[in-house]
């Protein structure tokens, strides 16, 4: 069996290589792996849902090793075949699997035949403590890998919960480059099953690129479709032409099953729900929180969220709609009411004929009250305060581009800003740098959306607090939530309206904050932040400067020979 056609993983008891450890961490050895059974989820080898898990990390002595490549197929998730990337063949691509603690290492090959772009990987979410080098952004940590060529990404799973991996280059996530990632750990609700990913993700018959010339002059696309777990019909089910198959979940009554939901779309938000079911959260992101009912959640772009479902309703039907429904209010879709799976508690059970709850349909996060981390964490004054404005313009090429406080992010793919450090090179305006030298202190920023669309807004390195969230400009005497508020790692800026975060500068690096609509951005939506710069040389081995130098002169060769020019924001 190739390596490179099938995901290979390996546990082993001591690291390949022994990885940079996290200095505001205590590594504790793991103990015997009692408990975690089902009716005690909170327990987790000698660790518990209450361990701080910012300042403790099981010491498991094993690596997870896996070998993934990156290549063009025919993919037909609906019954309508289109020209697809993949991973392993597959889209999504394999699952990563870990447990909290773990050692993570990641072989990437790009085995792109016909496809003049680079890739990358993307951990969504990790904190990748003190291994900023492996956080997988083109033009900013690394060059774009180039067809023929690999890379390697070696990280500590420090937190745990739900994610997923993506490329970071330009569009390619949206071709078919993304897989999920499951960290297990303690959760703070017990169920009998984990039956794994969910993920959402819109689709189109076309690819990004026959898409772009429009979206970059007319706004987001018309999309055909939305895939759950990379599948899903395309036409009604009264259509005599209809293609493809449903998403399917079979339940079995009585049972509790636990459903990792992720967005993995280019620019859609969601309303997630099972018809006659309640969904019980239990995590947000890579949080977990206190536990809450609800018919219906909102999953924004890269937002995740863990939910337990008991299933209790075998009485009332054999089979269910799963109900992904894009929200119109910020979303194209050629068929939104489409957007089904089924839940069925009978093997040879018939298509639900069930009804959905009505829901209003609007792009706005998960009830901000709602949302409690298990273990608290209070945010200190500020020692810097940042305001972005967040607006849309066209060029003199007719293109669209988005830009915080006027500046549209260019970053380079072949002079990543990791380089330019060691280089001692200058960055320009177009980088939209942002420098925080001190270490262990709060930042706050707040972002202003000037225009009726709202943004997913991710931040690499670190997870957010999120102080203040609402309708209309940032006020700067609105009282900030600073008692352990909502945290994640993606929240939704709303339309016409403001998001205030904070994050304590606990990771030496540079970290990529952007808009997570993939159109955005490409189209400028992003800033770094160059945090405790003094530091971040001594943290960068000597090997690993030599691996991002030869991944790049490997990709200037390639773009060279190709004649490609950027023509997006480089991330």
């Amino acid at each position: 069996m190739s390596r490179l056609s099938s995901v290979l993983f390996i546990a082993l008891a001591s690291p390949l290589t022994a990885l940079p450890e996290p200095i505001n961490s205590k590594f504790q050895k793991q103990g015997p792996c009692s408990g975690n059974t089902p009716t005690t989820r909170d327990q987790w080898c000698g660790f518990d849902i209450h361990s701080d898990y910012y300042s403790v990390v099981p010491d498991t002595g094993v690596t997870r090793e896996y070998w993934l490549e990156i290549s063009e197929i025919t993919f037909a998730p609906d019954g309508v075949p289109r020209f697809a990337q993949a991973i392993n063949g597959t889209i999504p691509g394999p699952t990563i699997f870990a447990d909290w603690g773990d050692n993570v290492v990641v072989h990437m090959t790009s085995n792109l035949k016909t496809s003049s772009n680079g890739s990358s990987f993307h951990f969504h979410g990790t904190h990748q403590n003190y291994t900023n080098p492996h956080d997988g952004v083109v033009a900013i940590t690394q060059c774009p890998v180039a067809p023929g060529f690999s890379v390697t990404y070696r990280w500590r799973a420090t937190q745990y919960g739900t994610s997923w991996y993506h490329s970071h280059f330009g569009l390619q996530t949206y071709d078919g480059v993304y897989g999920g990632l499951i960290i297990r750990g303690p959760a703070s609700a017990n169920y009998e099953e984990d039956v794994g990913t969910i993920m959402l993700s819109d689709w189109s018959h076309k690819t990004v690129n026959q898409l772009l010339h429009d979206v970059q002059r007319e706004g987001p696309a018309l999309m055909d479709d939305v895939l759950i777990n990379g599948t899903n019909v395309y036409g009604n089910d009264t259509d005599k032409n209809q293609t493809g198959e449903r998403f399917r979940l079979d339940f079995e009554e009585g049972k509790t099953y636990r459903l990792r939901l992720i967005n993995t779309g280019i620019d859609t938000l969601y309303k997630f729900s099972i018809d006659h079911h309640t969904l019980k959260v239990i995590a947000v992101d890579f949080v977990s929180v206190e536990p809450y009912e609800t018919d219906h959640i909102s999953l924004a772009i890269g937002e995740r969220m863990d939910v337990l479902v008991t299933a209790n309703q075998a009485s009332r039907a054999s089979s269910f709609w799963l109900r992904a429904i894009p929200q119109l209010d910020c979303t194209r879709n050629v068929n939104p009411q489409n957007a089904l799976g089924i839940v069925s508690y009978a093997s040879n059970s018939t298509t639900p004929t069930t009804k959905g709850r009505k829901h209003e349909d609007h792009c706005q996060d998960e009830p901000y009250e709602s949302i409690v981390p298990v273990v608290p964490r209070n945010v200190g004054p500020p020692e810097m305060e940042v305001i972005q404005h967040a607006n849309r313009s066209w060029n003199s090429d007719g293109i669209i581009k988005w830009a915080l406080n006027s500046t549209t992010m260019i970053a380079e793919w072949g002079e990543p800003s990791l380089l330019k450090l060691n280089n001692s090179a200058s960055f320009t305006k177009s980088n939209a740098v942002i420098r925080v030298p001190k270490r262990d202190v709060w930042v706050y920023l707040a972002i202003e959306a000037e225009e009726d669309i709202s943004h997913p807004i991710h931040l690499h390195g670190f997870d957010f607090q999120i102080l203040a969230q609402g309708p209309g400009p940032y006020n700067p005497n609105v009282t900030l939530n600073t008692e352990n508020p909502p945290r994640r790692d993606t929240a939704l800026l709303p339309a016409k309206g403001h998001l205030v975060i904070a994050f304590l500068t606990d990771n030496p690096g540079v970290w990529l904050m952007h808009c997570h609509i993939g159109w955005h951005a490409a189209e400028g939506f992003s800033l770094q932040f160059i945090v405790r710069e003094d530091e971040i040389p001594s943290l960068v081995s000597d090997h690993e400067y030599k691996d991002i130098e030869e991944g790049c002169r490997a990709w200037n060769d390639f773009s060279h020979k190709m004649k490609m020019e950027q023509d997006d924001s480089g991330i």
